[in-house]
């Protein structure tokens, strides 16, 4: 019997409705799902593991660039490999989640416009899967404009929405910009709090729900001081009051009780690596139902496998002892360090899903 007994899924990978119900379940029970940029089958198979031995749905996620390696660098075509690379993790995803007994929202992470043809082709691969009976590849798709104009980053919005509504995939939008490595933007930038680009206007929330929400579902991921990567503290300061804002601000437009813990909007938490527990918990008070993890994922891996490395330095420059002869392969065996590299990520997302308050709450059916 699931912790979360009001709703219950088959273990797999979520779509349409399906995915509207987990994303009830983390509304109801206020806790929020870990999203993980995946780039291989070892990181892919990680975040399952881990979610299993934490009883916890959880959030698959792929970036452009994670498309791109999945495929292969070797592959001369940049863009069929972001394409290929994206539906290979996630047909993986669709055959291995059910096994794992948890259930999967699959996401592609920060399209901006020049990779938006990376997103067109998986919505066109998804075509073909629905029309043939199967369901979609990806649960969501996020398109990141949020660098331009609104009026330039809604309309392309409303342009590719609808098409995939009719696939039950949901759309994620970005309203103000997330800073970091990602986006380019540094300690430079003021902590104020009508900066649009650090801090999203409740106002840009309710204009961007008001056109999407007939079209499609749509979640929102807003900035509220957030950072891509870690980084020493600068000007810029997090401030979670801003998600609050913009419900308030979208629940009294649509005729709910302002102020009265009603959450309209599915928020979501870029730039999650590094910060607090009390940011994380006040952001999932206010309607965050996920947060991305990418830069500490990545870390726990690489300390995982360095710290082997520094172990058996001469399995990793010498096939066998030169000394004595001994072979070193169970040691230079690739599956023995990616293997500690796995648990790395395990032993790290552990303390994402006890944060997130996730842990033991997983809907699916046992």
């Amino acid at each position: 019997m699931s912790a979360n007994s009001a709703f219950s899924l088959a273990p797999g990978v979520v779509t349409g409705k399906d995915y509207l119900t987990l994303l009830d379940a983390c509304k109801a029970g206020r806790y929020a799902l870990p999203a993980i940029n995946v780039a291989g089958t070892n990181s892919v198979n990680a975040v399952l593991e881990a979610a299993a031995a934490n009883n916890s749905d959880v959030i698959i996620q792929c970036s452009n660039g994670g498309a791109r390696f999945y495929a292969g660098e070797g592959m001369a075509d940049a863009e069929r490999a972001r394409v290929l690379g994206a539906a290979s993790m996630a047909r993986h995803v669709h055959m291995m989640a059910k096994e794992y007994g948890v259930c999967v929202i699959l996401h592609t992470d920060h399209a901006d416009r020049k990779h938006l043809p990376w997103i067109e082709g998986l919505i066109a691969l998804s075509e073909q899967e629905v029309a043939a009976g199967r369901p979609p590849l990806f649960s969501s798709h996020m398109i990141d404009l949020s660098a331009e104009p609104l009026e330039a980053n809604l309309a392309e919005c409303e342009r590719l929405l609808p098409r995939m509504a009719k696939l039950g995939i949901s759309l994620e939008i970005e309203l103000g910009v997330t800073g970091g490595e990602e986006d380019g933007i540094g300690e430079d930038l003021e902590d104020d709090a009508d900066n649009a680009h650090l801090y999203t206007q409740p106002e840009d929330v309710l204009v961007a729900w008001e056109r999407l929400s007939p079209l499609g579902h749509i979640t929102v991921a807003a900035s509220f001081g957030n950072v891509h990567g870690v980084y020493k503290p600068g000007n810029v300061q997090l401030r979670p009051d801003i998600l609050l804002h913009a419900q308030d601000c979208v629940a009294e437009a649509t005729g709910l009780p302002a102020g009265q813990g009603e959450r309209p909007l599915s928020l979501v938490f870029h730039g999650g690596s590094g910060s607090t527990r009390e940011d994380i918990t006040a952001a999932v008070s206010y309607g965050v139902f996920k947060m991305n993890i990418d830069t500490d994922v990545q870390f726990a891996f690489a300390e995982a496998v360095g710290g082997f490395v520094s172990e058996h330095p001469k399995a990793f420059r010498f096939q066998i002892d030169p000394e004595s002869g001994a072979p070193y392969k169970k040691f230079y065996d690739p599956r023995k360090w990616l293997r500690v590299g796995e648990k790395g990520i395990v032993h790290r997302l552990r303390d994402s899903f006890a944060v997130l308050g996730s842990a033991g709450r997983s809907i699916a059916r046992k």
